[in-house]
């Protein structure tokens, strides 16, 4: 499992001009992509890093101080771009695979007592942040 975490002030999603998830306060924007042989393990250790990231002012996790998360699933995590100039997907897992993997790290995030907003899953997503810092981290699982 792979995923791009950004520190955000704010962010939000919006599907077919409405808002799906959003946080307006400072937390975590986590685009999460999924490979064939991810399960619920890389769930839950994607999850409890997350809660528990200090990248937060001060050096705060999100579990420091009840900060909000807003989950994306993204399949281009996996792109190919060694060869040639169209990128290939063969590494990001099909959506019956992925949904419920992504579906879990929210679970897992909620059961550890994270406020988690999403996107939807398969849609066309327009995403907003603004990223505080810069603060960009990609993390493998």
């Amino acid at each position: 499992m792979r995923a791009v975490v950004q520190r955000v002030s704010t962010a939000s999603v919006v599907v077919d001009g409405q808002t799906v998830g959003a946080i307006d306060e400072p937390g975590l924007l986590v685009l999460v992509g999924v490979t064939h042989t991810d399960a619920a393990e890389q769930a839950r250790k994607l999850a409890a890093k997350l809660w528990g990231l200090r990248i937060l002012d001060g050096e705060k996790s999100c579990s420091d101080i009840g900060a909000p998360l807003l989950v994306i699933s993204q399949f281009t995590l996996y792109a190919d771009t060694r060869k040639g100039r169209r990128p290939t997907w063969q590494a990001a897992a099909p959506g019956p695979v992925a949904e419920p993997l992504v579906e879990a790290v929210v679970s897992e995030l909620r059961a550890l007592g994270a406020h988690v907003e999403t996107g939807r899953f398969g849609a066309d997503m327009k995403v907003s942040l603004v990223n505080d810092g810069p603060i960009t981290l990609v993390i493998d699982v």
